[in-house]
């Protein structure tokens, strides 16, 4: 079985060594591709030293990454982790027992079953993003997951190849996990321990742009997989805003027999006019 690691790397001088290592111990025989998205530091150079297959993807982002790793890479199985040595390699045996064994066609990294993330990480308001994020997944697509945005995963060679990425950035994860759930591909999640980086590393996560784009990425997905929901929703915010303008109106109409709130009336008209087209 060719087994792949696919590590996206930007600016990972500090670990990446570790982390080629620490797979190749748990994974003699697998390819390990390090693809450098634009480093200023001497990742690839390291990586390339260590005995990693390096590539560069020059469109910034990791979605960028992850998909000319997908269309680019030939394997049976497909091991992705970060470059930053916050996942540890020996959990990797958990993982793809059961992609190998025909249970899942991903298997994810659950970071939050056994609190380490939410204890090593530092930043507060990501343990609140993933919290909301997977909140809303789970709502919308009736699932019970428990790690959203994990960057640890396998996936099988089907998976890989029929996966399109249309995101750039660090909403990639959000995006596979929403595409194995509306595809119907089996998921199993495997408890894992989470790290943060070691000192002098640093993350290239924005709380606030990328939380952004990831509820972006599910709305977007939603509206494509799920269109007669998301408008339903549309349509029924529209109808109550319409109903709340209108009211007054039409109670004083019934009162005096006259509309003296005329833009009030227009606006009522509007917004149930626009209720009416989101279906």
């Amino acid at each position: 079985m060719r087994i792949a690691v696919l590590l996206p790397c930007y600016n990972e001088e500090l670990t990446i060594e570790k982390v080629i290592r620490d797979f190749q111990q748990e994974l003699p025989d697998a390819t390990i591709y390090v693809y450098d998205n634009n480093s200023r530091d001497k990742t690839a150079e390291i990586a390339r030293r260590a005995g990693a297959v390096v590539r560069r993807e020059i469109r910034q982002g990791k979605g960028n990454v992850v998909r000319s790793m997908f269309r680019d890479i030939d394997a049976d199985l497909y091991v992705m982790a970060d470059g930053d040595d916050t996942y540890p390699a020996e959990f990797v045996h958990h993982l793809i027992q059961p992609v190998v064994d025909g249970e899942a066609d991903m298997a994810i990294g659950d970071r939050h079953s056994d609190g380490s993330y939410s204890s090593e990480n530092k930043r507060p308001f990501h343990n609140l993003g993933n919290h909301l994020v997977k909140g809303l997944i789970n709502r919308l697509f009736r699932s019970d997951l428990r790690d959203i945005m994990t960057g640890y995963r396998v996936f099988n060679r089907q998976f890989a190849k029929t996966m399109p990425v249309k995101s750039e950035g660090f909403e990639i994860e959000t995006e596979m996990t929403l595409h194995a759930l509306d595809k119907r591909f089996r998921i199993v999640e495997v408890p894992i321990a989470y790290r943060d980086r070691p000192p002098g590393s640093e993350s290239k996560l924005n709380t606030v742009s990328d939380g952004l784009r990831v509820v972006r990425t599910v709305f977007r997905i939603f509206k494509d997989y799920r269109p007669l929901a998301f408008f339903s929703v549309i349509a029924l915010i529209l109808f109550i805003l319409g109903l709340l303008v209108g009211i007054p109106v039409i109670t004083e109409f019934f009162h005096t027999g006259r509309i003296a709130k005329m833009p009030s009336a227009i606006l009522a008209v509007g917004l149930m006019v626009l209720a009416t087209n989101a279906l």
